[in-house]
């Protein structure tokens, strides 16, 4: 059983390559270009480097949000063109979970972070129990303030990843007990055994109906809501991928 991952869901772009349970491949860059351009030649490289073709895979898993709206777009649309074109399984993860999985304590309640602007972020709460990583509160769209409020145990000893370094002083005061992690990239490699741990946003036969998971309005349907207040109907204006 051959399987394909990545994530695209910020700036950091990593692939990976698995053979049954068995990491056999790897690439990762943390450089500021074009997902549009590096995910495909990043793949294909891949594939050709283990002496795989394309039509050798089995599975593909994706990172399916939160993140970047244009980085999650990628990486779903083009997951679902490997899937559908190829006949794949396709398994949607959280981007969070992936940032998670980064930090190995049992000991500690772990906060992965994704800046989301304007003075708000992505971020969810995880731990590790019984050798695998289980949800405490789950992925959402906040501000600090809600985080903190959030927080199961705010006594309990906390691990902050991901994209903490712009509210490192916030955090700090907020949560004088709490630690950073040295490590702050997505690792696709760490994709296939949250996907078996049940970290699966989406795992569907209907390829056409897997969309990104952005746990937020955009731009666009924020001003849709803005303009219109008494709109009620619950439409979907804005194509989601």
């Amino acid at each position: 059983m051959k399987t394909i991952a990545f994530d695209t869901s910020n700036q950091p772009l990593s692939v990976a390559l698995f053979e049954d349970d068995q990491l056999i491949d790897q690439r990762e860059t943390n450089i500021k270009r074009n997902h549009s351009t590096q995910l495909l030649p990043f793949i294909d490289e891949l594939v050709r480097q283990v002496n795989w073709t394309p039509q050798d895979l089995d599975n593909v898993i994706v990172s399916q949000g939160p993140g970047s709206y244009t980085g999650l777009r990628i990486a779903v649309t083009t997951a679902k063109t490997l899937a559908f074109t190829l006949g794949l399984t396709l398994t949607g993860i959280s981007s969070l979970a992936l940032l998670a999985s980064n930090v190995n304590d049992d000991n500690v309640v772990i906060v992965p972070i994704m800046d989301a602007r304007n003075q708000n972020i992505y971020a969810a709460q995880y731990q590790w129990q019984a050798g695998h990583l289980t949800v405490v509160q789950p992925d959402a769209h906040m501000n600090l303030d809600k985080l903190q409020a959030a927080l199961v145990n705010p006594q309990q000893d906390i691990v902050f990843v991901g994209e903490w370094q712009r509210f490192e002083m916030q955090l700090k005061t907020a949560f004088p007990q709490a630690k950073f992690a040295s490590d702050n990239l997505p690792h696709a490699s760490n994709s296939l055994q949250l996907a078996k741990d049940g970290h699966k946003l989406t795992n569907m036969n209907d390829i056409h109906q897997f969309v990104p998971q952005y746990h937020r309005l955009s731009q666009a349907e924020a001003d849709w809501a803005k303009a219109h207040p008494n709109d009620k109907g619950g439409h979907t204006y804005v194509e989601k991928v």
